[in-house]
């Protein structure tokens, strides 16, 4: 019986960490052009839409659109500094924005204080 329930416990677990580790081949290339922002402190260990607790200190980063896992190419048009993020959330939720960023990806392509960043973004291996 106990190494039935393991089974399962083992099952569901495996079950649920799904998150691809990479960007699907059929999205690799896709490019956009917009605006992008970073997270406010209040968001820090909270659960973003992929089960993830978001952390500040990570290289991660929300989008509308692209799957759970994707990597993503995102570079400040106006110095090409760039950084490759992975897509664990949904967002941003206000026009013209493409991408949310951790601060600390966007503190390596732009400086904080601008708060919102002219980029593309490329989904990459």
């Amino acid at each position: 019986m106990k190494c039935l329930i393991l089974i399962l416990l083992s099952m569901l677990v495996y079950g649920c960490s799904t998150i691809p580790t990479q960007s699907p081949s059929h999205l690799i290339g896709y490019k956009e052009s917009g605006k992008a922002s970073f997270y406010a402190m209040k968001y820090q260990f909270r659960k973003t839409a992929s089960g993830d607790r978001f952390n500040q200190l990570t290289d991660t980063a929300a989008h509308k659109t692209l799957p759970f896992g994707a990597k993503v190419k995102v570079t400040n048009t106006k110095n090409g500094k760039s950084v490759i993020v992975k897509i664990n959330d949904r967002g941003p939720f206000i026009k013209g924005r493409i991408i949310d960023l951790t601060r600390s990806a966007f503190s390596e392509i732009g400086n904080l204080d601008s708060g919102v960043l002219s980029v593309t973004i490329e989904v990459v291996k």
